[in-house]
């Protein structure tokens, strides 16, 4: 490899200022301390004088560092009056060209208080017509079922029922059992203080059967499987296996939305019993080792002190809940964008308004059915 001339800067002042750039303005050139220094304090001295001549005929090697230096020397734009070879153009017309690029998030947000609100309400419009849409759909998807029933998904109906609800039965088992040895827990300490033992049943039947045993459900459902739900659409988007579905003409809400819909519809009040179960078996054990209630008295006094409405109304919130938790994850994993951001924020997005929507209708229950049961 022949020796290179080391990169120079000159000013001369014949017959107008002129800055002469000769050498190898090549990275390992420019890499040495000395001599970085020294070019520096020469371009910073050149980008002082205005109206000055760049004569860039007299480099021998020029890359991309090289031309960057200059570049910025020159206020990152192309001065008046410049001689360059040919061969080295190129450089500084890309490097013109990437200046022009507006970086995202560099310029000051120009959007008042007034105007985020109103693109914030606007979203809320776009998620409520998506939301109605895909409601619409699921009830003509529905008539279809009913219909034809010989030809609807039952295979797919099958496996969302046991993918949301037989697989389940574990974490509700575990989280309804110790919420019922703690609320019985809590319980016995005051009803010990006043004498009112007997009365556990009561707390405990009602409490659980009616508010905590589909609230606790649909938590973890809308935790559990609405997020597999979610997460299962949007990496259908991504993959682009939805726009092949369209292409081959299947419907999307006949094969992947009402089933899913459907089974939690199904599975959910039978969630809500075993978690009741669970719970009522957690108080059960806990009131017999604080007070001594024997299981046999507890399950005889249990009827009495729980109206059988109260079940009822539990089993209809457990299938209010699921298909509000179905909707809801379908409509953001239909609307997630083909990109693995969009997956993470989609589907946390649906669980956080899942729990938030069961929590609301729950509210809407409780005022309902406020003279109910009692």
């Amino acid at each position: 490899m022949p020796h290179e001339i080391a990169p120079t800067l000159q000013f001369t002042h014949q017959q107008q200022p002129t800055a002469i750039v000769a050498g190898a303005w090549l990275v390992h050139a420019l890499s040495g301390r000395a001599t970085m220094h020294e070019i520096s304090a020469l371009l910073n001295k050149a980008a002082q004088q205005k109206d000055l001549h760049w004569d860039l005929s007299q480099i021998s090697s020029l890359d991309h560092i090289g031309a960057q230096m200059l570049w910025r020397a020159w206020g990152k734009q192309r001065p008046r009056q410049l001689t360059v070879q040919s061969a080295h153009e190129g450089l500084f017309i890309r490097l013109e060209q990437v200046s022009r690029i507006n970086i995202p998030g560099s310029a000051k947000p120009r959007l008042t208080r007034t105007m985020q609100l109103g693109a914030q309400m606007l979203g809320l419009l776009n998620h409520l017509h998506s939301f109605t849409a895909l409601l619409g759909q699921l009830m003509l998807d529905i008539w279809r079922f009913i219909r034809h029933p010989l030809k609807g998904p039952w295979k797919e109906l099958s496996a969302n029922i046991y993918r949301t609800g037989a697989q389940a039965l574990g974490i509700t088992a575990l989280v309804g059992i110790l919420i019922g040895v703690v609320l019985s827990y809590l319980s016995a300490q005051q009803l010990r203080t006043f004498g009112g033992d007997l009365y556990i049943v009561n707390i405990l039947g009602m409490s659980i059967i009616r508010e905590l045993g589909p609230m606790l459900a649909a938590i973890l459902v809308a935790g559990r499987s609405g997020s597999a739900i979610t997460a299962q659409l949007g990496v259908m988007r991504v993959t682009e296996e939805l726009d092949a579905m369209s292409v081959m003409g299947i419907p999307h809400g006949f094969r992947l939305i009402m089933p899913k819909v459907l089974a939690l519809a199904i599975a959910m009040p039978l969630l809500v019993i075993w978690t009741d179960v669970m719970a009522l078996a957690g108080g059960m054990i806990s009131a017999q080792a604080l007070l001594g209630m024997s299981p046999e008295f507890f399950i005889y006094k249990l009827p009495e002190a729980v109206p059988l409405l109260n079940y009822w109304i539990g089993l209809l919130k457990g299938v209010s809940f699921g298909m509000l938790i179905a909707l809801i994850a379908c409509h953001y994993g239909l609307r997630i964008e083909p990109n693995t951001e969009s997956l993470g924020r989609g589907t946390t997005n649906s669980v956080v308004v899942a729990i938030t929507v069961v929590i609301i209708a729950d509210a809407v229950f409780a005022i309902i059915f406020s003279k109910t049961g009692y």
